[in-house]
């Protein structure tokens, strides 16, 4: 559960202000307090910008099609443990994710990430078939490629051929957008193909050559021509081993795990009045009399109301007759003067498109995945022996029955690793594996756990329980021309007074992007409402 905070008064849902804002300010709150804003899908981007509404006295409501609030962000319980099914963890330092969770009073639940290397499986000349990738890389790049750990897995000839990235002239520097090309220019195919692309495939879902290289690594081009090399521009860009950055963790998640998060903002956005509904689908948007209608697919209202009646039941049951809801017609078309449409790409395009706008048929159609969790009794996984995560090669990711990449989380999440140690030699591995409709839970579980153990090299057994969740990969912010279509959406989206869009699809994939875009947006729109003027701080 998030943590106790004080309550915002009965009937003033905005947040306290400091005095010194300008005398327009009590127009911009009157104004504010009159908007109703509606936003569909409740994944962490919804909440996220439902919150900002919320906090300056918005009328907010959230429909969520699903039975639960979180989106990708789902927390369940496995053999005794609470564990993240899909995501689990976030950068650190990323300052508006950092400030929604000091907002949430979550600060102290960070947990940052053990120190522990991810692995490269399927290499056909190194001992064992696998090896850590090396330190001192940037996507896979290395700084150094004589280095011991970087020759043990592109071979003496990959090392060779990576050198003559250094005695190539400056003047093919800095003008090649995808980062396989460069890489393959610049120090040859061994290290795109057994560096680089398990990296890219592992972390992004992609290949090398689907990467933008300057917004994947920014600076990248830049110090390429500085430096004069690709393994130069790499040193220049990776802080020195000597230095705190380089030893201090990156990634985080929370204690509790991570559905703290978005279980903390519908918390908070129930302390503020919003309207939350879950089993409710937004099937049409129509703009009328200068305002939208939100039409909602009257089966899903049925069902959500029905299991809001059976949650005042066990409220009144529970002595809480505060918490029974108003009585609300949830098929009602809902009015608003702004819409966020938060969901997913695929119904995004079809939500917008009952607004008349057309959204980029030419963008590629993400990938699905099975995220299969395994709770195993393997010993022999109590050291980590291939680190947090293992990315198989290109040749051998290719299957349709190869895993993308496995996990092991109790490698990397000190809380999690003493909630499994219950038992000894007990762990979480996470294996992502290419979406079939056509498998059936158990051959997926089956096929997971045959995968974790031909990565890890461990023979993990017959899972002592397992979860299936098939999603939809959003693209990196770093794909190659992902700014100019999601720009190209937000463009047409604009057109059209009030309506906005936030998701992983339109921001790049991960809770970082997520959120800073999600409060962008939100301020960009907001000030049109209170002040007259759009303001953007992306």
């Amino acid at each position: 559960m998030p943590p106790e905070r004080p309550s915002t008064p009965a009937g003033d849902r905005s947040e306290a202000l400091p005095g010194d804002l300008p005398e327009t300010l009590p127009d911009a709150l009157a104004r504010a307090r009159r908007t109703r804003v509606v936003v569909v899908g409740g994944g962490v981007a919804g909440l996220t910008a439902a919150l900002e509404w919320a906090k300056v006295g918005a009328h907010v409501t959230v429909v969520e099609a699903s039975q639960r609030f979180g989106g990708g962000v789902e927390t369940v319980v496995l053999d005794g443990i609470a564990v993240d099914l899909v995501a689990d963890a976030f950068p650190l330092g990323a300052a508006p994710l950092r400030d929604l969770l000091d907002e949430l009073l979550l600060r102290d639940a960070v947990e940052p990430a053990r120190a522990q290397p991810v692995w490269v499986a399927g290499l056909p000349a190194t001992p064992g078939g696998a090896a850590p990738l090396p330190v001192a890389t940037l996507l896979g790049i290395p700084a150094n490629t004589w280095a011991d750990d970087v020759r043990r897995i592109i071979g003496w000839r990959g090392v060779w051929r990576a050198y003559l990235d250094r005695l190539r002239p400056p003047l093919t520097i800095g003008f090649e957008r995808r980062l396989g090309a460069l890489v393959r220019k610049r120090m040859g195919d061994r290290v795109a193909d057994l560096l680089v692309a398990p990296t890219t495939r592992g972390l992004y879902d992609l290949s090398p050559d689907e990467i933008d290289v300057e917004a994947a690594a920014p600076g990248l081009s830049t110090a390429l021509t500085r430096a004069g090399s690709l393994s130069g521009a790499v040193t220049d860009l990776l802080p020195a081993a000597e230095d705190a950055a380089a030893q201090a963790p990156t990634r985080a998640t929370l204690r509790g795990r991570l559905s703290s998060l978005p279980d903390a903002l519908v918390a908070r956005l129930t302390d503020l009045g919003a309207d939350l509904r879950v089993a409710t689908r937004a099937v049409a948007l129509v703009r009328e009399d200068e305002r939208w209608e939100v039409a909602l697919d009257a089966d899903a209202a049925a069902d959500q109301a029905a299991l809001a009646a059976d949650q005042a039941a066990a409220a009144v049951d529970a002595g809480d007759t505060a918490a029974a809801p108003a009585d609300v017609d949830s098929a009602a078309p809902l009015p608003a003067d702004v819409v966020i449409v938060a969901t997913g790409a695929g119904a995004a395009r079809t939500l917008l498109g009952t607004a008349g706008i057309a959204v980029d048929v030419a963008a590629p159609q993400p990938s699905r995945r099975d995220v299969v969790t395994l709770i195993v009794a393997a010993p022999a996984l109590d050291d980590a022996p291939r680190g947090r995560s293992v990315y198989p090669v290109a040749a051998t990711a290719e299957s349709s029955s190869a895993a993308v990449a496995v996990d092991q989380p109790t490698a990397e999440w000190p809380s999690l690793a003493a909630s499994a140690a219950e038992l000894p030699g007990r762990h979480v591995l996470r294996v992502a594996l290419p979406a079939d409709p056509d498998r059936t839970d158990e051959a997926v579980v089956a096929l997971a756990a045959a995968q974790a153990s031909a990565l890890l090299g461990v023979d993990v057994g017959t899972p002592r329980a397992a979860a299936r969740r098939t999603v939809e990969v959003a693209p990196p912010a770093s794909a190659l021309g992902h700014a100019d279509r999601a720009a190209r959406v937000r463009a047409a989206v604009a057109r059209q007074p009030g309506l906005g869009v936030v998701g992983a699809w339109v921001s790049g994939s991960g809770l970082a992007h997520v959120v800073a875009d999600a409060v962008a947006e939100v301020d960009r729109a907001r000030g049109v409402v209170l002040w007259g003027r759009a303001t953007d701080r992306r």
